[in-house]
């Protein structure tokens, strides 16, 4: 049958196009956001896949994460079928409490995603919102819309990650969310290959792959291979050992409690995203109702020898629990000489600095370190190359566009395909709508996308937003001028000024503040008394001849605020 008579069998209109783009994940690792559209331009109906965050450089200060700009999708919300979510890490499911209510469209997540979820309520103090999640079984099926998705069982470093065979009526789309191929996971089911050359010999479209891995050659080690290293670190150890991790790495945390019992000794678990996890694992079958484990408030009723502390803060976060240890501030555990801290991760790009200032700092205790340079203590959870030419031996898509990565993960993938045996390869970024159906295929719109920071308890923009405001502060201070004047524009008193990350003198050692009044009284003596009264082009002067002083001395141009006072003059 040809192309042309399926389409007519499936209800296609000549109008009807099938589109994907991302709101993030494309050009960066981390803040995945992802929609599939289908139908006429003007009248689509949409699938978002996962909703993520990411974390926020040196140059986003104050900010606690950042999260995606949906107003593109949120001007959609009535064509928004529902949200699928691949796997429970934050970089896919983050953002869900703070912009689902602006969707409020159905979710679909396999039992410990939602459980994941659901349990972030409680901890960020959502209880009263109530999330329309449907649990799909492990390999189930939905119909959301016009797309029919069955869920998929790949590996990765968190229990139920999820590839998305999205049937349309265009064809099969297979979005592979995070994955790897790991034949003995230790926790959680083996990758269904009998599905994915199944969905291959069904024919796929196009692939959506995840690109993290794309310039390594070779396999991913193994979970198992993993627990066996720990399991032989932590036996020969002669005092206490820490093991920091990915919070949401089941498989890790099981690794690790499994050696400490081999080893006869007793688990401490230090750090409130730990807590969460184990009870959602527990609850979902991945780990035993009888996961046995010490709070840390017990952990000084233990010998030196009989302690191995699993905590958070494998990415140096500065208030977790390794990070507070290694500074001799954690209220319960301590880390002296000769006992032993595994880095049981890989730094995240960006996170080198944080992460080294924590080793240093234990370093300085008389801690030892490994990390994974050293020893066999981590794996990846992405597809490194020769799993990716197996993943397109067998599913032989028409069209690959390369996901999750920066761009030269992206092009290196793109590489590959081709290689692999892809007719067609895109490589987009944010904000950038491919056309997958019909030919010719290619970008053929643009949609905003951006940044947004959950800031304290706001959620607030990154242009001319709070976060860029402190941007500039970090980089050349604020001056701060409070005047006085009389209706007539004569100034009342001497004006005040505040001076915040500013050098207290100059080069001279004439103090920063004289210069700044100097500059201050020259302005206002340089305008005639009847243009006094004219109070913003005063303000303005003022505020030119500040920043212009103190940029003559200094070099840099701070934020000047000029604050004015108007009263009756005193008779």
């Amino acid at each position: 049958m040809k192309a042309t008579e399926k389409n007519v069998k499936r209800g296609v209109k000549g109008s009807d196009e099938l589109v994907f783009m991302a709101l993030g994940g494309l050009g960066e690792i981390g803040m995945n956001v992802y929609l599939y559209g289908f139908g006429p331009s003007a009248a689509r109906q949409w699938l978002m896949v996962d909703l993520g965050i990411t974390f926020p450089g040196e140059g986003e200060p104050g900010a606690d994460v950042v999260l995606p700009d949906l107003r593109f999708i949120q001007a959609e919300k009535q064509s928004l079928a529902g949200l699928v979510l691949t796997h429970a890490h934050e970089d896919h499911i983050g953002a869900v409490l703070d912009l689902w209510p602006s969707l409020g469209c159905p979710i679909y997540a396999t039992p410990f995603t939602a459980g994941m979820v659901k349990s972030k309520l409680g901890e960020y103090g959502r209880n009263g919102l109530k999330l329309p999640i449907t649990e799909v079984p492990l390999g189930g099926r939905c119909k959301i819309g016009v797309f029919d998705v069955e869920f998929v069982t790949l590996a990765h470093s968190i229990p139920e990650p999820s590839g998305l065979a999205i049937r349309t009526p265009a064809g099969l789309v297979f979005h592979t969310g995070d994955w790897k191929f790991d034949a003995t996971p230790l926790v959680g089911d083996a990758p269904d290959e009998a599905k994915l050359k199944a969905l291959g010999e069904e024919g796929v479209l196009a692939m959506v792959c995840d690109s993290t891995n794309a310039m390594r050659e070779g396999r991913s080690p193994s979970e198992t291979d993993v627990a066996a290293s720990l399991s032989k670190i932590i036996a020969n150890a002669p005092r206490r050992v820490a093991v920091t991790t990915f919070a949401s790495n089941v498989a890790r945390i099981k690794a690790v409690a499994d050696a400490t019992r081999a080893a006869g000794r007793t688990l401490v678990v230090a750090g409130r995203a730990l807590h969460r996890v184990i009870g959602v694992a527990i609850e979902t079958g991945y780990l035993p109702e009888n996961f046995n484990y010490l709070d840390q408030q017990r952990f000084q009723d233990l010998g030196a020898g009989k302690a191995v502390i699993l905590c958070t803060g494998s990415q140096g976060e500065p208030r977790a629990a390794i990070s507070r240890i290694a500074e001799d501030e954690h209220p319960d555990i301590s880390l002296d000489k000769g006992d032993l801290a595994i880095f049981s991760s890989r730094t995240i790009p960006g996170n080198e600095k944080s992460v080294g200032k924590v080793h240093n700092a234990l370093a300085r205790r008389g801690v030892d370190i490994i990390t994974d340079s050293e020893a066999l203590v981590h794996v990846t959870g992405h597809p490194r190359r020769e799993e990716l030419k197996d993943m397109y031996a067998w599913m032989r898509p028409q069209i690959a566009v390369p996901m999750h990565g920066e761009a030269r993960h992206l092009k290196e993938h793109a590489k590959l395909a081709r290689e692999s045996g892809a007719k067609e390869t895109f490589v987009v970024i944010d904000g950038e709508m491919l056309k997958l159906w019909p030919e010719p295929r290619g970008v053929i719109d643009e949609a905003p996308v951006g940044r947004l920071y959950r800031d304290g308890n706001l959620i607030v923009p990154d242009a001319d937003g709070p976060v860029k405001a402190r941007r500039k502060l970090s980089f050349a201070g604020i001056a701060v001028v409070a005047m006085t004047f009389s209706r007539r524009g004569d100034i009342l008193g001497e004006p005040e000024i505040v001076l915040e990350g500013i050098p207290f003198a100059a080069a001279d050692g004439e103090a920063m503040s004289e210069i700044v009044l100097d500059a201050i009284d020259g302005t206002l003596r340089s305008i005639p008394a009847k243009r006094r009264g004219d109070l913003e082009m005063v303000r303005e002067a003022v505020s030119r001849a500040v920043r212009g002083s103190i940029n003559e001395v200094w070099g840099k141009k701070p934020i000047v605020k000029v604050l004015m006072t108007v009263v009756e003059a005193r008779g």
